[in-house]
């Protein structure tokens, strides 16, 4: 890749490469070029489903598809929400809806009634694909409860008071298995109602934009109420070709996905990355299990492998890793927290991965800004998220001013380029406050740019800690700390954990002639809130950093924490 400022004076601001252009049609147009020129080699393997597609065969079953929702009543621009964990028909709702102009809705399969009820009315869902249920999770059962309706409508005639634009509920099915669902429709009953030469899905297709919206995905802000991020054809089209192309793949890889599809890190990262470039997609399994991944990369042969830190580290780590032959790998993803140096040592001696890449993103940027590749030396790899991705900007600026700082300086990481969502859905007001006048996508991340343009993740301009998987608002733990009758002041913040990723920390400044203790903070908040919610660290001072106009600098409080306790920043993605 190449940047516009190769001295470490520049500004920090580079430029990706150009040389290759962007793919200007829509998923529907290209996956069927795709199918017309390998249409008998291996498209989709969905291991813990027993089932195989060829290109062609994946193709035919998507337009089979994309006619039977067509037949529910659905139109171009319809949302249809998707809840489920990776199988066949996730992929098959991904390139069906793409075709038909329908937005596809992530929902997250760990939502229960609550969030799955704010996901489908902030959109206007008009259908739900689900899992009837997973292990402890009743997705059918949380359905009815929201939509007691249900027992007494007929399949996509729903009327429900707590959900109003919601029509039809198919739940996925092995067929004939499972018992009747009133109100529901099987899956294998919706695919059998459908044409793969329904005239109308071509018709449709030939009026589609590349720039039209394809897919909803939610994400939370610092409010804590998730914002439905849109994106584009071209979006996650593109940005799944130029991650294929980091990770140099081509149709004779094998890449075993076992991150979630519902995140773009495996519907963008891997569905799409594999489709681009004529590779197999490989499920090991619905959710992730250590064990299944490693017989499927043997028995399958995979040569990519996708995965988050904790994923790999459970893989290396389990009791019968010796047994299996992982020596057709060559590289995947190591992304979504920070990758330690060992475990990418060895992941890349002992899973025979030289090749693994980092990437780094947020669902707002279709999501990769910043990719190492194949052949960025070990010490990057681990240190930087790599460099700017093709046809993408990116700068770093001071929150305050918005002037770029110097390289080696730390600001805020600003991105700009086809991969910039369309939009919050139903919310201008959060599209203007994230996305400026100029087009440039204000990330909340802070970061440095070295000398040669990689980029270094060192923190978050927005308050909200990831600890564990679990979203967490300082502001919430502040306002309770401040109950306190011996604080006057709080300050939390998320520090890098091992373990959890981040955990937090309070700085608390005591009333006048009072001398808490970290005992009595814990004590106080035990049985009030939420354990995860109580800061690990507790420390008494006497002043916050500030800024000259007053600003409290919580990224200072947050480096002190690190130099005192030792502790390393890693990369986010």
């Amino acid at each position: 890749m190449e940047s516009v400022h190769p001295s470490s004076a520049a500004p920090s601001h580079a430029r990706g490469a150009t040389g290759t252009p962007l793919i200007e049609q829509t998923l529907g147009d290209f996956f069927a070029g795709m199918a017309r020129r390998q249409p008998d080699h291996e498209a989709l393997v969905s291991r813990h489903q027993g089932l195989r597609y060829t290109y062609a065969e994946l193709h035919r079953e998507s337009l089979r598809l994309a006619s039977a929702l067509l037949g529910l009543g659905l139109a171009p621009g319809d949302r249809i929400g998707i809840w489920s964990h990776n199988n066949a028909e996730w992929v098959l709702m991904q390139l069906a809806t793409a075709q038909v102009g329908l937005i596809l809705v992530n929902i997250n399969p760990a939502y229960r009634t609550a969030e799955v009820e704010y996901a489908l009315n902030k959109v206007g869902c008009k259908a739900l694909v689900t899992m009837p249920s997973f292990k402890t999770s009743d997705y059918l059962g949380m359905l009815r409860e929201l939509a007691p309706e249900m027992a007494l409508c007929a399949p996509a005639l729903l009327a429900a008071r707590r959900l109003p634009t919601l029509r039809s509920v198919v739940w996925i099915d092995v067929a004939g298995e499972g018992g009747e669902q009133p109100g529901a429709l099987r899956f294998s009953e919706l695919m059998a109602r459908g044409d793969a030469q329904d005239a109308r899905v071509a018709a449709i297709g030939a009026t589609l934009k590349h720039t039209d919206p394809i897919n909803i995905q939610f994400t939370s802000g610092t409010t804590g109420f998730p914002k439905g991020a849109t994106l584009t054809h071209r979006n996650i089209l593109n940005n799944g070709f130029f991650i294929g192309e980091c990770m140099r793949l081509t149709p004779a890889d094998r890449l075993c996905i076992p991150v979630p599809l519902y995140h773009c890190f495996g519907m963008v990262l891997g569905n799409l990355a594999c489709i681009t470039h004529g590779a197999t997609i490989v499920y090991p399994s619905d959710g992730f299990d250590p064990l299944r991944v490693l017989e499927t990369v043997q028995a399958e042969r995979c040569t990519g492998l996708h995965g988050v830190p904790t994923m790999f580290i459970a893989e290396l780590d389990h009791p019968r890793f010796a047994e299996f032959d992982l020596s057709t790998l060559r590289t995947g993803i190591m992304a979504g927290s920070p990758c330690p140096i060992e475990v990418m040592k060895r992941v890349q001696a002992d899973m025979h991965m030289a090749e693994v890449t980092i990437a780094y993103g947020m669902t707002e940027t279709s999501p990769v800004s910043c990719q190492s590749d194949t052949d960025t030396p070990l010490e990057k790899r681990v240190s930087t998220v790599g460099r700017v991705q093709p046809h993408l900007e990116v700068k770093i600026v001071d929150p305050e001013t918005g002037a770029v700082v110097p390289r080696g300086g730390r600001g805020e990481l600003c991105t700009r380029g086809y991969s910039v969502m369309h939009g919050y859905w139903g919310d201008p007001e959060k599209t203007r406050e994230a996305i400026d006048a100029d087009g440039w996508m204000h990330t909340g991340d802070l970061a440095t740019m070295d000398g040669e343009g990689y980029v270094n993740i060192v923190g978050r301009i927005k308050d909200m800690v990831i600890r564990g998987g679990e979203n967490l608002y300082p502001r919430e733990i502040e306002e309770f700390l401040y109950r306190h009758p011996q604080v006057q002041d709080v300050q939390v913040v998320g520090v890098p954990d091992e373990k959890y990723g981040e955990e937090l920390c309070a700085w608390i400044i005591a009333k006048p002639g009072t001398n808490p203790t970290e005992d009595d903070i814990r004590a106080f908040c035990k049985g009030q809130i939420a354990h995860y919610k109580v800061p690990r660290y507790i420390r008494f001072v006497t002043g916050f950093p500030m800024t000259v106009t007053g600003k409290i600098q919580k990224f200072k409080i947050r480096d002190a924490m690190k130099d005192e306790l030792g502790l390393q920043e890693g990369k986010t993605a």
